[in-house]
């Protein structure tokens, strides 16, 4: 199963309004594991980044006066992503601009992202996973023990490895893209919440009950039994 961790970052929030991408980040995986193969590209969007989305991903007008622009590498990117499944916090938003910006090609034979790979929200998956708590990725790098202490601005190439870390341990707890993990003895890899649940384990003391404690134990259990049902029997 090929999967495509992928982030944008953009001039401003709505491509209704003319705004456009300025950074495309995205990371591979094949079955649940990273491939190496990563997709980074800054991209020249032929319009001014409003000065309070440069304080969020620090990509300044300067940075990307000389770099392409989106119709330059739209093959190169679509190559990248066909026949995958793209895993994307707050998909609508990035789909959105991605198919804003095939729109405005020239001969546009790519049509939109959707006819080209499946779209996975993560955002969507978190707030089922966790009703009634925070779905920013910082929130669930917190909750689940990702690494993200690299993230002083949102960048589309560090978050889409980040992200990778969250979703691997939001659908079973195996990661491997080494930012907040360790390779454990079976070659696997462990959260640091697992990790350091592990370690606790290992120091507890182990106890041996004797055969009167432990008719003793049945004994009590019997005894909350009858007074109503026993989830330890």
């Amino acid at each position: 199963m090929r999967q495509i961790v992928l982030d944008t970052e953009t001039t401003g929030i709505d491509p209704k309004q003319g705004h456009r991408i300025v950074e495309i980040g995205a990371v591979e995986l094949e079955n649940r594991r990273p491939t190496g193969r990563t997709y980074h590209q800054y991209i020249n969007p032929n319009r001014h980044i409003d000065d309070e989305v440069i304080r969020i991903h620090g990509i300044t007008n300067e940075r990307v006066a000389n770099e392409p622009f989106f119709s330059a590498i739209a093959d190169d990117f679509m190559a990248f992503i066909k026949d995958a499944e793209l895993l994307i916090h707050n998909a609508p938003f990035d789909i959105g601009h991605l198919n804003a910006e095939l729109a405005r090609l020239d001969h546009n034979v790519w049509g939109k992202i959707e006819q080209h790979a499946k779209v996975t929200d993560t955002l969507a998956m978190s707030k089922k996973q966790y009703p009634g708590q925070r779905h920013s990725l910082d929130a669930l790098c917190k909750r689940l023990g990702v690494d993200n202490s690299k993230r002083s601005f949102h960048g589309a190439l560090l978050d889409s490895q980040i992200l990778a870390d969250v979703y691997l341990a939001m659908t079973g707890g195996q990661t491997g893209l080494g930012l907040s993990h360790d390779i454990n003895t079976n070659g696997g890899t462990q959260s640091k919440a697992t990790q350091l649940a592990n370690s606790l384990l290992s120091q507890l003391p182990l106890f041996t009950l004797s055969d009167a404690q432990e008719q003793a134990h049945h004994a009590m259990m019997a005894r909350m039994q009858k007074k109503g049902a026993c989830v330890w029997q």
